[in-house]
């Protein structure tokens, strides 16, 4: 039976293939080099085979599939030089963002982060990991938003789908979603005081985690890289 694809307003066909897909690669549901088939995706959701090749086009130029002729499509690896560029990029942007924010912040603004924080700890007392990703990536989005810079969030979501999966495996170690929750504690309160000195600590702090996190699992997952 077709798993049934929800129509909300404006969205087509291949953006709700697109996010089911990316979902399961993000979540690791779907492995490096796990196949991929556009006749069976097609007939799983009751679609023609366009739109599922639009959804993979897509997931291509964010270097989430591999897509060759004649050969069967696969889930990519983890790309080191594609890593340290959006790392690269991220923190270029997350820094400019933190600053801008610093000098406009307001009550209502930390009132959004502070519920934002009490969600991702229901979330790490739970051990729902799946949630702690999604706000994880609601926290960051909502301080570009609040400072006027929703475009920043965009990309800044794009640097973040270069790493998302590799996140959500050290997620799985509880130490590594305590010492995000209490970066972003800290780059709230860093907000809050207006402080550019401190938000720009954080932000550098917060994204050096993510060398050792790489260099920890490309060492207990060496399979997972190309």
């Amino acid at each position: 039976m077709p798993e049934t694809l929800v129509e909300p307003e404006r969205r087509t066909t291949t953006d709700q293939v697109f996010d089911h897909l990316y979902a399961r690669i993000a979540s690791l549901d779907l492995l490096p080099g796990a196949k991929l088939s556009e006749v069976e995706i097609a007939r799983r959701f009751g679609v023609s085979r366009q739109p599922v090749r639009d959804a993979f086009n897509r997931l291509e130029n964010i270097d989430l599939l591999r897509i060759r002729p004649q050969r069967a499509t696969r889930v990519r690896g983890f790309s080191m030089e594609r890593i340290q560029h959006a790392r690269f990029v991220r923190l270029a942007l997350e820094l400019e963002v933190a600053r801008h924010a610093c000098t406009l912040w307001t009550a209502p603004m930390a009132a959004a982060l502070a519920e934002n924080l009490a969600r991702q700890e229901e979330a790490i007392a739970g051990e729902r990991l799946d949630a702690l990703h999604a706000l994880d990536c609601d926290f960051h989005t909502l301080i570009c938003e609040r400072a006027g810079l929703g475009m920043a969030a965009r990309t800044i979501m794009d640097c973040k789908r270069q790493v998302d999966r590799l996140c959500l495996l050290s997620l799985g170690r509880t130490s590594e979603a305590t010492a995000l929750l209490e970066d972003h504690h800290a780059l709230a309160a860093a907000l809050e005081a207006r402080s550019e000195r401190d938000a720009t600590i954080v932000v550098r702090r917060h994204l050096a985690r993510l060398d050792e996190t790489i260099a920890d699992i490309r060492h207990s997952h060496g399979e997972y890289f190309e």
